[in-house]
């Protein structure tokens, strides 16, 4: 027998979440999940394979070096072990909520309240951040692989834009995550449409709607006029419009999600 909320009894016998949360966070709330949020999660468990990969490396290199030798594709290989493994495990503790928390009140809150907070920290906050983080990583993978960017080390390993790129996916990923994770906690609050999500991760949408209409503009520019340098696009009167149109775009979405809501639940009521 558990407790109220889920929690040890009495006794001190932890309960069935308890126990799988040391073996295996994403099985807790299981119930809950979307498509989007089993998806990370086994992404999660694939990679999280690198880790016993990353740490063979890390001692194969202290050996050989103690050994007096040194392989600077090695200490290239850790670096990319633990980037790539630690963003997949970002977005893996997004969607099991197994992230480090300090905030000593929100366990005693109910789940209604605790989603409400959930939702602004998650819509506001981190999506936001993700999506400015995401549009500039981008920018820097593509400069990456234009110049072909290499190792330092003649022995290490080259073509670092391919890692750089491959984190911009995993940027994405991180996106999924917290987007489906706003999804279960609407879905707790009897909310879960399109309209809501919108509202709840309002900054990061209008963001990505002014760079989605910067983007278009800057390729019809680019089309339309082929002999403009590419460095003066950006310059050019139009691309001005970009956050108008990103805004337009946002509070025609706004609308249609709300009427179509509205409609939801006028069916649900007969």
């Amino acid at each position: 027998m558990t407790g109220q909320n889920g929690g040890a009894d009495t006794e001190g016998v932890p309960s069935l979440e308890e126990v799988i949360a040391v073996t295996d966070p994403g099985e807790i709330g299981r119930e809950e999940h979307t498509i989007f949020d089993r998806f990370v999660i086994q992404v999660g468990n694939v990679f999280a394979w690198l880790f016993p990969i990353l740490m063979i490396a890390i001692v194969v290199q202290v050996v050989i070096r103690k050994m007096g030798h040194n392989q600077a594709w090695l200490d290239d290989l850790q670096w990319w072990l633990y980037g790539v493994s630690m963003m997949v495990g970002f977005a893996y503790a997004i969607t099991t909520n197994s992230h480090v928390r300090v905030d000593i009140f929100h366990a005693g809150y109910s789940r209604e309240k605790q989603a409400r907070i959930e939702l602004f920290g998650l819509g506001w906050l981190l999506l936001t951040f993700l999506a400015i983080q995401g549009d500039i990583f981008m920018h820097y993978a593509y400069a990456s692989w234009q110049v072909g960017e290499i190792s330092d080390s003649p022995t290490g390993l080259h073509g670092i834009y391919m890692l750089k790129m491959f984190l911009v996916a995993l940027f994405v990923l991180g996106i999924i995550a917290t987007l489906s994770a706003m999804w279960r906690y609407l879905r707790r609050l009897g909310r879960a449409q399109l309209f809501w999500l919108i509202v709840a991760g309002l900054p990061a949408f209008v963001f990505a709607a002014q760079r989605l209409a910067h983007y278009v503009l800057w390729w019809y520019v680019r089309l339309s006029q082929p002999d403009l340098p590419a460095r003066k696009i950006n310059r050019q009167p139009i691309m001005d419009n970009a956050l108008w149109i990103g805004l337009a775009a946002i509070a025609l979405l706004l609308a249609i999600s709300y009427i179509a809501a509205r409609r939801h639940r006028g069916q649900e009521g007969r």
